[in-house]
């Protein structure tokens, strides 16, 4: 019988490890952006940002991710509590902000920005708060579950709908699961909604708790 797409993939990530896992990693990422982009129902498709986004999760993310978990399985061997208590300590406390301010920077850098610290400085510490209602229950199963060749591609899949929230939250939100929410429930109220936040931030509060209750 002909081999099933999972076992060609884990064939790729056994023999290629580096190339087939940093790969997925970038193209689920840009995944991620295309589905923000149809959710929000706009006009035609920004092929420019999605392109960027995949040159900052292939360039870093993956890189990144890749050589990071390798790194925390030599320091802290194994499956027990203790060390995988260690793993999500380090991963949370280090790689996932730095990998949130690179994704803030870096589309910014890629798209000219005079500053490029501005996206950062207002929605980073909420995404980051955010991802630890997400990342850690991710990267617990990651620890456990996953053999060592086959987390960076976990990663991946897990940031498809991680990449689409920084998206959205990039360039429609502020980093916060409640706006996130609010988007899914209604895209276009709540892209009017940021439109008047702007303008009057103190009636955006009371129509986003309205739009997700």
């Amino acid at each position: 019988s002909n081999p099933s797409l999972i076992t060609l993939h884990n064939e790729a990530v056994k023999r290629f490890p580096w190339l087939a896992n940093v790969t997925l990693y970038g193209c689920l990422f840009a995944g991620g952006d295309m589905v923000h982009q149809l959710i929000a129902q706009k006009d035609r498709m920004d092929w420019k940002h999605t392109r960027n986004v995949a040159i900052v999760a292939i360039s870093f993310h993956g890189n990144f991710n890749y050589f990071w978990l390798r790194a925390l399985e030599r320091r802290f061997p194994g499956k027990s509590a203790g060390m995988i208590f260690r793993k999500l300590l380090l991963d949370q406390s280090f790689a996932s902000p730095l990998a949130t301010s690179v994704f803030y920077t870096g589309l910014s850098f890629l798209e000219g920005k005079e500053d490029i610290f501005e996206d950062w400085r207002e929605k980073f510490f909420n995404t980051w708060k955010t991802g630890l209602m997400y990342w850690p229950f991710m990267q617990f199963l990651n620890f456990v579950l996953m053999p060592l060749y086959m987390r960076t591609a976990f990663m991946g899949c897990c940031a498809f709908l991680w990449a689409t929230f920084l998206c959205f939250s990039r360039q429609n939100g502020d980093g916060t699961a409640a706006v996130a929410l609010a988007f899914v429930m209604d895209p276009r109220k709540t892209l009017e909604e940021m439109h008047r936040f702007r303008l009057c931030p103190p009636y955006y509060f009371l129509t986003i708790s309205t739009c997700i209750n």
